[in-house]
């Protein structure tokens, strides 16, 4: 918690005034009872109406007061861990997106989600609470027993027996919860891993009819969160009972003593019920005092696990040297004995890759499933980093480039298509903000989503429902290709993003990128042996190694695996060449 603390630097004034205002309330409280005794033993004994009533009015005055005070206190303790929460929860965000693929596939979206919101909210409550009664609680057990001891030390000395015994129990209960409080947050993690891929994947569950079984497997996660948070309730539950048993039989005791000292004149009836409230004030502290602990507890184990995520260290890191300047005779993209290794494996993704792309060319990558093909262009806008080897890009390393330079440069259509919701013109200008209409139409004419566009209602302004939803799947692709143009970028790296397109689309779309009025290399990653068949350059991927490089015709005559593939693809057409 201590390492989440600086925060709070925006809101010093307001974590301030807080336990200041509340400090002043708690001066109030323990007044009361002494007014209380006074009324007691002079209005009430000698039958003064009008000292009652001045004194009652001074009750009335302070409990107006000690109200005032409250709320301003619950305000800006409200405004100091909401301050709190906003400036954590942005930083979090921030230091989430400069994280490396790695990492994010390491640590899990779930878990991401959980840090950023369920446990940056208990943080935020345990910080809201800390400053509302840090101070008070501690203030009125002490402050009562310094005033019980001006009534009766004698009778006070119960407080002393009462108040070690209090504290124990209290200790005895946090220390048992505070590790099942971080079990219940770890097991709120698995439940939203799998609500998650159970919601993304809810087409796969019910064409396989697994929705019962997916629900008993949810069922049973569940139920394993529900004991976890049934087993630290009945410790929590005994707080209060053993809290109000030590108190209760202390009050006992007190009134037990405080009888025989009110008959032999040691103390007055007026200070036998001032000893009484102070002791309930001392109850009433130590329950909110036990309460700020369960809620601290709880927090302190979601501040940890926050405070985890930012000692992970992005492993791609943006540049501190200046842009350096482009070599206009170098190869648009090198690859210089590349190999890359995930950090989950120990074996070799890539192996020894090695190739060079121009301005102005197309390369086509094609292997199997799992060969490495995506894996390979990741490594152009360092979405990941090579482990061995370098890759260029006009002339320079690209870790030499900031990665806003570097990605500017570079337009990607991933496999997965992800579109906003928003209009199609805010999905499209994700690649260039100051792209004109014209430009964003001539990037849709390109990606051969002109024709689906216009005849939409609103056509650039037609609403785009969450994920895309609302438009098909060759759709929605073609719109992912036509935001990677509108930037006009000098590299064009289409990762299997035709995937939903008939055959005679493709081939519309292929011809109108190699037709585009600004020079730009172009990688195509596809299964198709079509769609990368007319490229410059094929690089034929197995098991992460390069076993082929060169044109259609020349792999068809010297590599053993493009061969079989194009048979099986294209059959008697597979030695038909260029077309």
């Amino acid at each position: 918690m201590k390492r989440l603390l600086k925060y709070l630097s925006n809101n010093k004034a307001q974590s301030v005034i807080a336990p200041l205002f509340k400090f002043i309330e708690a001066i109030f409280e323990l007044l009361v009872p002494l007014i209380m005794a006074d009324i007691i033993d002079v209005g009430v004994v000698n039958g003064d109406k009008k000292y009652i009533l001045m004194r009652g009015g001074i009750l009335v005055l302070f409990s107006v007061l000690g109200l005032a005070c409250a709320l301003t206190a619950q305000y800006f303790a409200a405004k100091a861990s909401f301050g709190f929460g906003t400036a954590l929860r942005s930083d979090m965000y921030k230091h989430f997106m400069s994280l490396s693929y790695n990492e994010i596939d390491s640590i899990g979206a779930s878990t991401l989600i959980n840090r950023i919101t369920s446990d940056i909210n208990l943080a935020q409550s345990a910080v809201n609470m800390f400053l509302r009664l840090f101070m008070r609680a501690p203030f009125i057990v002490i402050g009562s027993i310094i005033m019980s001891f001006t009534i009766s030390v004698k009778l006070t000395l119960i407080f002393l027996v009462a108040t070690p015994l209090l504290a124990a129990a209290i200790f005895f209960i946090m220390n048992k919860s505070l590790p099942k409080y971080k079990q219940i947050q770890k097991g709120l993690d698995g439940v939203t891993l799998r609500v998650r891929e159970n919601l993304s994947g809810a087409r796969v569950i019910r064409a396989f009819n697994a929705g019962e079984r997916e629900e008993q497997d949810f069922l049973k996660q569940t139920q394993e969160l529900e004991r976890s948070q049934l087993s630290v309730g009945r410790i929590s539950a005994l707080l209060n009972p053993i809290t109000l048993l030590i108190v209760y039989a202390a009050i006992i005791v007190i009134i037990w003593h405080g009888g025989v000292n009110v008959n032999s004149g040691s103390i007055t009836q007026g200070e036998l019920t001032a000893l009484i409230s102070y002791m309930t004030q001392i109850l009433l502290a130590l329950v909110a005092f036990a309460n700020l602990i369960i809620v601290v507890t709880k927090g302190a184990a979601s501040a940890t696990r926050v405070a985890d995520m930012f000692e992970i260290k992005p492993s791609v890191t943006d540049s501190d040297s200046n842009c350096p300047d482009e070599d206009k005779s170098a190869a648009a993209v090198e690859f210089d004995n590349v190999s890359f290794s995930y950090a989950s494996s120990d074996e070799n993704a890539l192996t020894n890759i090695s190739f060079s792309l121009k301005a102005g060319e197309t390369l086509g990558i094609i292997g199997g499933t799992g060969s490495g093909k995506s894996t390979l262009i990741n490594m152009i806008p360092r979405f990941y980093d090579v482990t061995k080897g370098k890759v260029s890009v006009f002339g320079n390393d690209v870790k030499s480039y900031p990665l806003s330079v570097l990605r500017d440069k570079i337009g990607v259509v991933s496999q997965k298509t992800q579109l906003f919701s928003g209009t199609i013109k805010e999905n499209i200008l994700w690649g260039n903000e100051n792209a004109a209409d014209e430009d964003i139409w001539q990037a849709l004419k390109v990606s051969q989503a002109e024709e689906f566009v216009s005849q939409k209602p609103d056509k650039l302004e037609e609403r785009v429902a969450q994920g895309g939803k609302n438009l098909s799947g060759g759709q929605r692709q073609r719109l992912n290709i036509a935001r990677a143009l509108v930037r006009k970028p000098k590299i064009l790296i289409l990762d299997d993003s035709a995937s939903a397109l008939d055959m005679a689309t493709d081939a519309k779309l292929r011809k109108a990128i190699s037709e585009l009025d600004y020079e730009c290399a172009v990688i195509i990653v596809s299964q198709r042996a079509a769609a990368i068949k007319n490229a410059d350059k094929i690089i034929v991927l197995d098991d992460g190694e390069c076993v082929g490089m060169g044109t259609h015709d020349y792999l068809l005559e010297n590599c053993e695996i493009y061969e079989e593939i194009c048979s099986s693809q294209l059959g008697s057409d597979a030695k038909g060449g260029k077309k």
